[in-house]
């Protein structure tokens, strides 16, 4: 592997411009270098994801001490002052004179000479004032306090602070910065729980319970995905538990028949072809051919026979499918302000004058999905989002359609989720208020 710290400059260039999401472009690096040393590709991998989980906390502070701010420095520039003051403020393993020289040393092989000096003076001076940055007070401004502290955009944390406490929204900021395990479903038609675990520890792999339902692991330590054999052989898939939630409530039986709409990366689609033990029919759809590549890839290496893809645009009626499917699993398109600290791109890309737009999105596909759905079969409409208008809003005006009613959620959940509304048909999950990603879920059911 080529020195990480160029591969991370690469990457965090590649994300400054938009010309890649920041999964895509560190998910390819890491791809391209997955046989090179772990060390390397742990510390590219921690470069990258820090300084773009920490990027607005870390411009207020090279704004701080540089006369020229970020927003008028050139890209190169810019992306290694970030680069650098992330080593310096959030690596503790990493000395400062080495952050501090090795972009300099970057910033005059990339032909950037004259501003090396620059660069290391920036970074020099966060080095010695980190102690003493004079952040945002509290009690004077909560919202610039907490976007700084947080690195979270200030319309973001007013909108959360619309719907939760000060505290409620202090929690879910500053959940997105914390360490992520990576959480995977166990497939139980490929063999026991307890030979999946075995099979990851022999690999080298730090095996935890989830924290919800039984069929959630949580690993660690291990290097790639693609080096674990029960990955390859389809023991489990990548899911996070809120997913998993939704899953379980779909409550999929032998023989159904089930229709996920949106459905790629796959995630729920694998989850009910394996309760249906083989038989049954699972129809997965997304509405392009990369979509319909990541189900195949998925589904090929679980191997499940009673699944299948399709290119479809969710929004649009398919006649064919009118009042046949037992469950219509719809996880529509959101603005994922559940999940920001899996995606950072999120918070940056997003504008608040697209929730309007999505919500409207959303309608039109829930309200094909309800052409689907069997006389007694049920809807389960879900989102990685904790935006009220985008869930509870469209929930209830789903409830409000002639021949539905909701269903009560609690036989499905575990008794350390006490969730009110559960009884009502739905829940929101808020990340690091409950221990898993922010989710909405909510269940229909057809009754004539």
């Amino acid at each position: 592997m080529q020195n990480p710290r160029e591969l991370a400059l690469d990457v965090l260039m590649k994300i400054d411009k938009k010309e890649e999401l920041s999964h895509i472009a560190i998910g390819e690096t890491l791809e391209k270098y997955q046989f090179s040393e772990k060390k390397d590709r742990a510390f590219f991998t921690r470069l990258c994801q820090g300084t773009l989980e920490r990027r607005l906390t870390i411009d207020y502070v090279i704004d701080l001490y540089s006369k020229t701010k970020e927003r008028k420095m050139k890209p190169l520039v810019r992306s290694l002052l970030r680069m650098g003051a992330c080593q310096i403020l959030f690596m503790d393993h990493i000395p400062d004179s080495a952050a501090c020289n090795e972009c300099v040393k970057l910033a005059k092989k990339r032909g950037f000479s004259k501003l090396s000096g620059f660069v290391n003076g920036v970074l020099r001076t966060i080095s010695r004032q980190k102690q003493e940055i004079p952040f945002p007070d509290r009690n004077k401004d909560f919202v610039k306090y907490l976007s700084v502290a947080c690195s979270m955009p200030e319309w973001i944390i007013r909108h959360f602070l619309r719907s939760y406490s000060e505290e409620e929204t202090e929690t879910i900021v500053s959940s997105f910065l914390e360490p992520k395990k990576t959480t995977v479903s166990w497939m139980e038609s490929s063999g026991s729980r307890e030979e999946l675990i075995a099979s990851l520890e022999k690999d080298g792999a730090k095996v935890e319970d989830g924290k919800l339902l039984p069929e959630a692991l949580r690993i660690s330590h291990y290097d790639f995905l693609r080096r674990l054999t029960s990955f390859r052989e389809g023991r489990f898939i990548v899911q996070d538990e809120s997913s998993m939630l939704a899953g379980k409530a779909a409550d999929s039986k032998e023989g159904q028949k089930i229709l996920d709409m949106c459905s790629a990366p796959g995630g729920k689609a694998l989850y009910a072809a394996d309760k249906l033990h083989g038989t049954g029919q699972v129809l997965a759809r997304d509405l392009t051919e990369y979509k319909e590549e990541l189900l195949k890839e998925n589904i090929e290496r679980v191997g499940f026979e009673n699944i299948r893809t399709q290119i479809w645009d969710a929004r649009i009626p398919d006649e064919r499918l009118a009042e046949s499917m037992d469950v219509v699993l719809c996880d529509v398109p959101c603005s994922g302000l559940g999940i920001m600290g899996k995606k950072q791109d999120i918070k940056y890309n997003l504008e608040e004058s697209a929730l309007e737009d999505l919500v409207k999105l959303q309608r039109e596909i829930l309200k094909t999905a309800l052409t689907y759905v069997k006389p007694g079969g049920s809807l389960l409409f879900s989102t990685c989002t904790i935006n009220p208008k985008e869930n509870e809003e469209n929930f209830r005006w789903l409830a409000g359609q002639t021949g539905y009613e909701p269903e009560d959620l609690t036989p499905f959940l575990p008794e350390t989720l006490d969730i009110k509304t559960a009884k009502e048909g739905y829940i929101q999950l808020l990340p690091g208020i409950h221990p898993c990603d922010g989710f909405f879920i909510g269940k229909l059911r057809r009754t004539k």
